[in-house]
C-alpha cells in the first residue's frame, strides 16, 4: 500500500460536524418540553491539564445547550469527602451523568472514587461495569477516547477488517478499551489487535507490522520515521504539555508520534492538537447525551 503524501484526520471539522448533530438534538429535546442534558464536572486542585480539559468541557456544555455544573475542590480534600460529593451526584435526579477530574492528589484512590459512581451516569466510561459490558460488546457508555477514535476512523471510511491494529500503552482509559473495542465484531474493528507497552522488546518491529498504528504511551515523540510502514494510519492520542518561549500560555502540546518523519510515510494521520483531543469531548457529550435519553439503562 503505497502512499503519496499522508491525509490529515481533522478531529477538529469531524467534531464540529457531530457537536451540530447534538445541538440541534437537544434543540428539539428543549421544544418538545423534554429534559435538557445536566453534565455535571468535578475538579480537585489546579493542575493545569485537567484545568484546560474540564474548561473546555464546560464550554461545549453552553456551546450544545447542555446545562453543566463544576464543582470544585482544593488538593486537601478528604477522600471521604469527595465521596459523599459522589453519592449525592449519584441521588440528584436533575444530574444524567458526571465526571470526577483524573489524577486526582495521592492521598486519594482514584479506583475508590470511580468504583463510588452510579454506572448509569458514569458517562467518562471507566467504571467497572461499563468497562466489564464494554469488553463482552454490550451497551454500554464507552471511554470518551476510544470512542472519539472509532469516530475517525469512520467518518475517513479506514478499512479496519482484518488489519493489523497496533496500540501502544495499555492504560485503563485508552489502551485497555481501545484494543477491545478494534477486535470486536464490528465496524470500525474486526482487527488483528496487539498492544505494546513500556516493557514490550523489539517494539520498533512490531509497529512496523501495523496497518492502523494508535500511540498513546504519553511519551513525546516516540514514534519516529523508522517505526511506520509504508501507507499505514497512524492516530497519536499523545498531549503532553511542553515549555514553549513562543506560546502565549508559555506551553504547547506535544503528540506521541514525531509528526514531521512520520507524515510522509503514512496514508492517513492526526494531528496534534487538532486530531483526538477534539474528539475525546465530543464523545464525553454524546455519551451524557445517551444518558440524559436514558438510552444504554433505561
Amino acid at each position: 500500500m503505497e502512499t503519496e503524501g499522508s491525509k490529515i484526520m481533522d478531529g477538529k471539522a469531524v467534531a464540529g460536524q457531530i457537536r451540530k448533530e447534538i445541538s440541534e438534538e437537544i434543540e428539539q429535546i428543549k421544544k418538545t418540553g423534554g429534559k435538557q442534558p445536566h453534565l455535571a464536572a468535578i475538579l480537585v486542585g489546579h493542575d493545569g491539564g485537567s484545568e484546560t480539559y474540564v474548561a473546555a468541557k464546560v464550554h461545549t456544555c453552553e456551546e450544545l445547550g447542555f446545562k453543566s455544573s463544576l464543582i470544585r475542590y482544593e488538593d486537601d480534600v478528604t477522600e471521604e469527602e469527595l465521596l459523599r460529593k459522589v453519592e449525592e451526584l449519584n441521588q440528584d435526579a436533575d444530574v444524567d451523568g458526571f465526571i470526577v477530574q483524573l489524577p486526582l492528589p495521592r492521598h486519594i484512590s482514584s479506583q475508590h472514587v470511580i468504583d463510588a459512581i452510579d454506572y448509569r451516569k458514569d458517562v467518562d466510561g471507566f467504571h467497572p461495569i461499563n468497562v466489564g459490558r464494554l469488553s463482552l460488546g454490550l451497551p454500554c457508555f464507552k471511554s470518551a477516547t476510544p470512542a472519539g477514535i472509532l469516530e475517525l476512523l469512520k467518518y475517513y471510511n479506514i478499512k479496519t477488517k482484518g488489519k493489523h491494529c497496533v496500540v501502544l500503552g495499555r492504560s485503563n482509559i485508552v489502551g485497555k478499551p481501545l484494543a477491545l473495542l478494534m477486535m470486536q465484531k464490528s465496524y470500525p474493528g474486526d482487527c488483528t489487535v496487539t498492544v505494546c507497552h513500556s516493557r514490550t522488546e523489539n517494539i520498533r518491529e512490531i509497529c512496523l507490522q501495523g496497518d492502523i498504528l494508535i500511540a498513546a504511551l504519553g511519551t513525546p515523540e516516540f514514534v519516529k520515521g523508522d517505526m511506520v510502514k509504508e501507507g499505514a494510519v497512524v492516530i497519536d492520542v499523545g498531549t503532553t504539555r511542553m515549555p514553549s518561549s513562543i506560546t502565549k500560555s508559555g506551553y504547547k502540546l506535544k503528540g506521541d508520534v514525531a509528526f514531521n518523519e512520520v507524515e510522509p510515510k503514512c496514508s492517513y494521520i492526526t494531528p496534534v492538537p487538532g486530531g483526538v483531543g477534539p474528539m475525546t469531548i465530543v464523545s464525553l457529550m454524546k455519551n451524557t447525551l445517551l444518558a440524559a435519553k436514558k438510552e444504554i439503562y433505561p
